[in-house]
């Protein structure tokens, strides 16, 4: 029977439904917080976990969720906006497409090459600063360099989006991911580093070798070339280049040194945009048309964002979050050590799906499964390595992952064609990850 999902749009109001009906069902309950000077974050606090007075959601409330959604989410999207809007103008000037074709002269003969060198950039995206809602703008010239070389807007998304997920979840020093769980846990940061990174060659290994092998099996004809993007690289295009390459080198030591948020990101990029334009001869108002263009593109994938975000916000309110994540973590305390640490990923991987931001399920998780794994024995590098493969490698699968969906729509993919294949391999990896913490228990890494 071939798996029919419905459009994104539909799926993801169906999920702000169903996390409704939840809140019928589920009993109400919450955990008491504390704010954690370490983090900056309030964290919730170990076994105060109470029933609380029922907060159900009513069907109108749930659509009310929507735009709710929408302004809680309000920094992400401005950014895709602000981002796509400044690739917009860098497209515009042409050297984009023309860096594709000089890319593809230069590896003639061996043009598979591209899939490894285009994953490992954005795996290295992943690594470094969790990246997510910045590949959307970027679809569009991935989609030209697929189709350049005859590949299908699968092989485009598996090696942007695919391969910065993997390198998110296997990362040693990813700032919204491993740094947080590992000050939650009380460990040095970069700590067990050279053993994350061992794995982490492993599984982007792995992805990159999985995504060739889907290439070439579906690889068709190439796209012909025009006469414009096919004369070469000019000169202004390598200043336009270098500028784009300094912006995403700013924009890392500003997120990893600075303590940037979305809000400087999208103001970095937006400046990026602005210069590009007016360097490249297209004036105050052309730049402004360009962006006005990639504000329109980037709409879409603004309303999967949102959307998504307000099935978190009918849990919120339903007051059932706190509720699922109680009921996933407690029957672990009773397990062996190392069917508890399998446990912790499977529970982390079922987390994920409600709370899909892997910095929120750590504040709200880790402070559960330190005294836990204590009890039972567990290093706390393992308990960080389990919520790094069950949260980080579900955001590969999860519709409630709005950059994923986004994504997906941006390059025309059909989400059910990606789980069939993504689904697949997505397994392979989470056996990686088990891998990694049966050698984690057998040698104590800490």
């Amino acid at each position: 029977m071939k798996l029919k999902v419905p459009h994104p749009l539909v799926l993801l109001t169906g999920c702000v439904i169903l996390a409704a009906v939840a809140s019928h069902v589920l009993p109400a309950g919450e955990y008491d917080r504390r704010d954690d000077e370490v983090t900056g974050r309030s964290v919730v606090v170990a076994g105060t976990y109470h029933e609380v007075e029922p907060n159900p959601v009513g069907p109108f409330e749930a659509v009310v969720a929507l735009p709710r959604g929408m302004a809680d989410a309000a920094e992400v999207i401005f950014l895709v906006f602000l981002i796509g809007g400044a690739f917009t103008v860098v497209d515009r000037t042409g050297a984009l497409r023309r860096g594709v074709t000089s890319l593809i002269g230069a590896l003639r003969g061996n043009d598979l090459l591209v899939i490894p060198l285009v994953s490992l950039l954005f795996a290295t995206g992943g690594v470094i600063e969790n990246m997510q809602e910045e590949i959307i703008p970027l679809i569009p010239v991935l989609l030209i360099l697929a189709r350049r070389l005859g590949f299908t807007p699968m092989v485009a998304v598996a090696m942007s989006a695919g391969a910065a997920f993997v390198g998110s979840a296997f990362s040693p020093i990813n700032p919204f991911q491993v740094a947080i769980a590992q000050k939650l846990a009380e460990l040095p940061l970069g700590s067990g580093a050279l053993f994350r990174s061992v794995f982490l060659v492993l599984a982007l290994a792995f992805w990159i070798g999985m995504t060739m092998r889907h290439a070439r099996r579906t690889r068709g004809p190439a796209e012909v070339v025009g006469d414009e993007e096919a004369e070469g690289m000019r000169a202004s295009d390598w200043g336009i280049f270098a500028l784009v390459a300094a912006t995403f080198a700013v924009v890392v030591v500003g997120m990893m040194g600075w303590g940037w948020g979305f809000n400087e990101l999208s103001a970095a990029f937006f400046i990026m945009g602005v210069i590009v334009g007016l360097l490249a001869g297209m004036g105050v108002g052309g730049t402004a048309n360009a962006y006005v263009r990639g504000f329109r593109e980037m709409a879409y994938a603004g309303l999967l964002i949102g959307f998504a975000r307000a099935i978190y916000v009918v849990l919120q309110d339903g007051r059932i979050v706190d509720t699922i994540v109680h009921a996933m973590f407690t029957p672990l305390e009773g397990l062996p050590v190392l069917a508890s640490a399998f446990g912790m990923v499977g529970a982390h991987t079922a987390v994920h799906v409600p709370v899909p931001s892997v910095s929120g399920q750590a504040v709200l998780t880790m402070p559960l499964l330190v005294p836990l794994s204590d009890l039972l024995g567990l290093s706390r590098q393992v308990t960080v390595l389990a919520y790094q493969y069950g949260a980080g490698l579900c955001d590969l699968l999860t519709p409630t992952n709005g950059a994923l969906m986004a994504v997906l729509a941006s390059a025309g993919v059909r989400y059910e064609d990606w789980l069939r294949w993504a689904g697949k391999v997505y397994l392979g990896l989470v056996a990686l990850g088990l891998v990694a913490i049966a050698v984690g228990v057998a040698v104590g890494v800490g």
